[in-house]
């Protein structure tokens, strides 16, 4: 996506914590989104990226520091504040034994936006939304990515200046993930400040102008997606080997080659080498192990992976399991 000029800060947060029990879901996290661009929060499971969206949205009370979405503080202010968000959460918040339009009709009357305005805002939104030939039918015969279109509809009723978007793609198959990032860079495009949570580094890149890296409940690393992977190393040679002893030739040549860059897994005799310059390095490394009588049987050249990011700033993968408490009954509270 295209880098739009910043505004002042839409978001600011500083020094939030928010314990349960003996877990610290956010440890002082400090965040700072300017208006009207797009920042995406990029952490793994437990990392604290839904605690955040919830104290940022007002759902949730931090134990302390402070933070200002839209001016307002999100504590002092926090009723003034409901009606100029938008948030759509990791599970779709609609009821699914009304249809499309009922839903969004029945969130503009919560906004109290009058009766006319409701329902022209919701034919408005299912138009944007491409859903208006499922405008009359019942949610639950809805596909899941449709489903995620009308959630963040719905997040849209008010046309509110600040949105929040947790997780929007989780569970969504490639090609219903590809329309709602085509839904959101239409929707970022007319100025609305968004911030994003997400697993997918892919998503990041596509749609944010900066990412923050959030792991134990703090931020540990900003900067845009080519900044965050060049920090783990440009691009990755992989090389599958034949056998365990070409392996251990393969990683000690390439150890002198690129010293601490050199990853193997013997049990699938792969070998990982990270590189600034690309194309450049892996012509040498492959000419490098010929000349020591090794004939990989794969090799490709590629970016650093999700994990490859996560493994190099936190020390360890996406994987670790999730530690925030945060239910899918509460992150249902979306709006």
């Amino acid at each position: 996506m295209a880098a739009r000029g910043p505004g002042g800060p839409a978001i600011t947060a500083v020094g939030l914590t928010k314990r349960y029990g003996n877990v610290d879901a956010l440890d002082g996290l400090d965040l700072e989104v300017p208006e009207g661009t797009v920042m995406a929060l990029l952490g793994p499971n437990g990392a604290g990226k839904t605690t955040t969206i919830r104290v940022l949205t007002t759902l949730l009370r931090a134990d302390s520091g402070t933070a200002h979405v839209a001016g307002l503080d999100v504590v002092a202010d926090a009723a003034e504040l409901r009606s100029r968000i938008g948030v759509s959460g990791q599970y779709s918040a609609v009821d699914e034994y009304l249809t499309g339009f009922e839903n969004l009709d029945m969130v503009g009357r919560l906004y109290h936006l009058g009766k006319k305005r409701s329902r022209d805002r919701a034919r408005e939104l299912l138009e944007r939304f491409d859903l208006v030939d499922a405008a009359d039918r019942p949610v639950k015969g809805y596909s899941g990515g449709m489903r995620r279109r009308l959630d963040l509809a719905g997040a849209l009723v008010a046309d509110p200046p600040v949105l929040f978007l947790d997780e929007p793609t989780t569970g969504l198959d490639p090609r219903a993930r590809l329309e709602l990032w085509s839904v959101i860079e239409e929707l970022v495009e007319g100025g609305t400040t968004l911030l994003l949570t997400t697993q997918y580094l892919e998503e990041a890149d596509q749609l944010a102008d900066q990412i923050a890296v959030i792991d134990r409940g703090r931020v540990i690393e900003r900067g845009t997606a080519d900044e965050l992977k060049s920090r783990v190393g440009g691009s990755r040679l992989d090389f599958v080997l034949a056998d365990e002893a070409d392996l251990s030739t393969a990683a000690s040549v390439m150890e002198r080659f690129a010293p601490g860059q050199v990853t193997q897994d013997a049990a699938s005799r792969h070998l990982t080498v990270g590189a600034e310059d690309g194309t450049t390095t892996f012509v040498d490394a492959l000419v490098l192990l010929r000349e020591n009588g090794v004939t990989p049987v794969d090799a490709s050249l590629g970016k650093p992976s999700l994990d490859d990011v996560f493994l190099s700033l936190t020390g360890h993968d996406s994987s670790r399991p999730d530690t925030d408490t945060t239910s899918p009954a509460t992150t249902k509270e979306s709006r």
